[in-house]
């Protein structure tokens, strides 16, 4: 039979109403939702609509270039997938696909520790390096075979998130069930019975689990013991001296997720982080925190060219990429975004959604009278007056 045709998606918000549809609930609320009240994971979004771009006009816009590079690497455009969690159930073998599609389009992955797809699952299907995400795990022993194998794997940076100590509150994840391993209640599993196609591709694979996790973890032989585990996994006492010795066990490239504080930014940039990442989990731990896009101009001026500053949280759009390097971020992460383009098509989804902020990066660049991601500046846009303070209500 032939392979049916890619519906018409223009922009990221196509693409989450289309994996709306064929993701189940459960899987499609873990994404798509933040801790709490949910304020942070709205203002994530909605606050870049507060900067206006500076448009021009006359200005020769031939020979455009996106490329770029983040922690020396050279990429397509200055945008990485960031580590999300369980993409292995949004789409079958939904890490292998989402790192194929990074790779041919020239973008960094990042693969989560609680990813369905293990390192060696994703290594074994692509050909280039990409990148590993871990938390701040008590087990010593666990922590330094991660590690290993992660080098085993020919991973090219590590990046430590820093912002799970303990756990934000999520309500839709707790009346879904959603937990790991997820609770399978009669509501969900009639819900998944109505989104055949994924059904048939998570039937035809073997990989269900938590690969990372599951067969690696002292005592954790399993999905059934995967729970207890997890509940006592994380270190509460994290302090930045475990995050230097991560650096230490690493020995490579090391990146720092979750800053949204100047003073914390400094103490990444002191313990000799590669690059830092203004990130709120996406609006799924603290909530009532303040976005990232309001945060990165105070953390730009308190490291300045220390370490490099990368954006992640709540962007949906070119628009929002070139905001973001125009306030100072040297690179950009998209999650959810290219989580829809999982959920809704597959590899193909994730390409397209690559496709469509590129383009639209590409074409606003144009249109602000700039050639070369690089030249982006603050001369590029609007910023209101308080943008950049916290304490003033937009």
């Amino acid at each position: 039979m032939p392979r049916a045709e890619m519906p018409i998606y223009t922009n990221i918000e196509d693409l989450r109403r289309h994996y709306a549809r064929r993701t189940p609930k459960m899987f499609y609320d873990y994404a798509e939702s933040g801790s709490w009240t949910e304020q942070t994971f709205r203002e994530n979004t909605s606050d870049f609509q507060h900067i206006h771009l500076k448009q021009r006009v006359a200005v020769d816009m031939a020979g455009r270039t996106t490329r770029s590079q983040m922690i020396g690497e050279d990429v397509a455009m200055p945008v990485a997938l960031a580590p999300v969690g369980l993409t292995g159930m949004q789409s079958a073998d939904g890490e292998i696909k989402a790192a194929r599609a990074a790779e041919a389009f020239g973008v960094p992955y990042t693969l989560s520790t609680m990813s369905i797809c293990s390192i060696e699952d994703v290594a074994e299907h692509t050909t280039k390096p990409f990148w590993f995400q871990v938390y701040t795990l008590k087990d010593d022993d666990f922590m330094r075979r991660l590690f290993e194998r992660a080098k085993a794997a020919n991973c090219s940076a590590i990046v430590v998130t820093v912002d799970l100590q303990v756990l934000g509150q999520r309500h839709k994840d707790i009346k879904n069930g959603l937990s790991a391993p997820p609770k399978l209640t009669a509501r969900s599993i009639a819900d998944m019975a109505t989104k055949i196609p994924w059904g048939l591709e998570m039937l035809r694979t073997k990989r269900r689990s938590f690969g990372n996790i599951v067969g690696h973890a002292k005592g954790v032989s399993d999905p059934s013991s995967l729970s207890t585990w997890t509940a006592e996994a994380f270190d509460v006492s994290l302090d930045w001296k475990r995050i230097a010795q991560f650096k230490e066990w690493w020995g490579g490239k090391l990146i720092v997720k979750g800053i949204m504080a100047p003073e914390d930014a400094r103490r990444a940039a002191e313990i000799g982080a590669d690059a830092i990442i203004v990130s709120n989990h996406g609006g799924r731990q603290l909530d009532g925190a303040v976005s990232s896009i309001r945060m990165l101009p105070a953390i730009m001026d308190a490291v300045g060219d220390d370490v490099e500053v990368h954006l992640d949280s709540g962007i949906r759009s070119g628009q929002d990429v070139l905001k973001a390097l125009a306030l100072g971020a040297k690179g950009t992460y998209i999650g959810r975004a290219y989580t829809y383009g999982l959920g809704a098509a597959g590899e193909a989804g994730v390409t397209r959604a690559l496709e469509i902020i590129h383009k639209e990066l590409d074409v606003t660049m144009a249109l602000c009278g700039e050639t070369d991601v690089k030249n982006l500046g603050e001369h590029n846009l609007y910023v209101p007056r308080g943008f950049d303070d916290p304490t003033v209500k937009l």
